[in-house]
């Protein structure tokens, strides 16, 4: 699937709709440089699955978790675990933030930015997106999976 979003709203809308489509235990890896509206794209996603809080990019803490308690989708209370992988360089690196903890845990969804870092660590049945600038607003969303 593929969606030209004209705009920063325009990610966070798609996003948002896109949420619908998950469940529990999903992976969400994303691909693109900076600015490209990866960041942009999970607050509409976090918004979607029913995350009322502020969702920012976690690049100095690496992991950014959000519990959403009420107003899910899935009517239960979930994790969505949001990473910045721009600084991981390899399997220690991983191990030393728990990514492998948060791989086993049920009721949670993961995604990671900068997702070309970690590429042989990804699980088998994720969506991969990857964000294609277009112009200064549009980009090219590419969704697979």
């Amino acid at each position: 699937m593929e969606f030209l979003a004209e705009s920063a709203v325009a990610t966070f809308n798609f996003a948002k709709e896109f949420a619908q489509n998950l469940k529990t235990g999903a992976f969400v890896a994303l691909f693109g440089g900076l600015g490209v509206g990866k960041t942009m794209f999970t607050k509409g996603l976090c918004e979607g699955l029913g995350f009322a809080g502020h969702v920012s990019s976690p690049t100095f803490s690496i992991i950014n978790e959000y519990e959403v308690n009420r107003g899910s989708i899935f009517k239960k209370k979930f994790l969505i675990v949001h990473c910045d992988m721009y600084r991981i360089e390899g399997e220690d690196d991983l191990e030393s933030v728990g990514f492998f903890d948060y791989l086993a845990m049920p009721n949670r969804i993961i995604i990671t930015e900068w997702s070309e870092n970690i590429i042989a660590f990804l699980p088998q049945n994720i969506y991969r997106i990857s964000f294609i600038r277009v112009s200064e607003t549009a980009r090219l969303i590419k969704v697979m999976g």
